[in-house]
């Protein structure tokens, strides 16, 4: 069945649910870019899950103010079944040409016994999401310290490997390592992200959160700043990527060494 373009008024979105949907769980009126689509798939996943659906929250790109990212979303449900993802499978199209990017489908249960298992996952989505269906599905919810240094060490030193890897690889060529340093720079972010959150960082704004982990860190803001600006691809870099590796590592080995020795105070 086709739908209709365009924003929808949102005082008329909880007259447009389904019958079906449970009256004690009420869609909530947001008023962003990413509206059409949020609506979309909730009426989408409503249709599939009826009074299974739980909470629906958006988190991303999107959110974070990048017009052109996919949808993130998480959605908790009472139960999933082969039949739900089958039907879910059938939208992944349409919700690609929607702007949709391909929903986190998790059973409530399912959701709270992971929590220790992805804490810097999880935590991203608690750092700047919006609700925009249901109950909330963050209320009462906790990721231990623990979990989250564990977490944070791993990646660290992962992208420490990555990144000493990488450089062989590219035989010391300048554009080789160039790619590298760009295209290591969004997981960086991410890494000073998860080491803010660790130091109490709790700030919504991406820029900001990822800013402050690198001074909870006391790395140098102006390599930091400078590997960031790499990641917006049409960004003109004020520096050559290449000439920032040197820097780039020695911040990524402090970072490893920072989260291997932090304990909760």
């Amino acid at each position: 069945m086709g739908r209709q373009g365009g924003a929808r008024d949102p005082n008329l979105l909880p007259t447009l649910l389904p019958a079906y949907l449970p009256t004690c769980l009420e869609l909530i009126p947001v008023a962003h870019t990413w509206q059409p689509a949020a609506d979309t798939l909730t009426r989408d996943l409503g249709g599939i899950f009826r009074g299974r659906l739980l909470s629906i929250v958006v988190y991303g790109g999107q959110v974070d103010g990048n017009a052109t990212a996919p949808l993130q979303s998480l959605a908790l449900v009472a139960s999933l079944t082969a039949d739900d993802l089958e039907a879910c499978a059938h939208l992944s199209s349409e919700w690609t040409r929607g702007g949709i990017g391909t929903p986190l489908l998790l059973p409530d249960r399912e959701f709270r016994a992971s929590l220790d298992v992805f804490p810097l996952e999880y935590g991203e989505i608690v750092r700047a999401h919006t609700l925009v269906f249901g109950a909330n599905p963050f209320a009462g919810v906790t990721i231990s310290a623990e979990d989250l240094r564990l977490a944070c060490e791993a990646q660290a030193k992962s992208h420490l490997l990555h990144l000493r890897q990488g450089y062989l690889q590219t035989g010391g060529r300048l554009p080789a390592v160039a790619r590298l340093v760009a295209q290591s720079a969004p997981a960086f972010a991410a890494l000073l992200r998860n080491v803010g959150r660790l130091n109490g960082v709790q700030t919504s704004d991406r820029m900001e959160a990822t800013r402050q982990g690198a001074s909870a860190a006391r790395l140098s803001l102006d390599t930091v700043d400078a590997i960031l600006a790499l990641e917006s691809p049409s960004a003109l870099p004020a520096s050559d990527p290449a000439r920032l590796f040197p820097d780039y590592l020695a911040a990524v080995e402090r970072l490893a060494a920072v989260v291997d020795q932090w304990r909760a105070s």
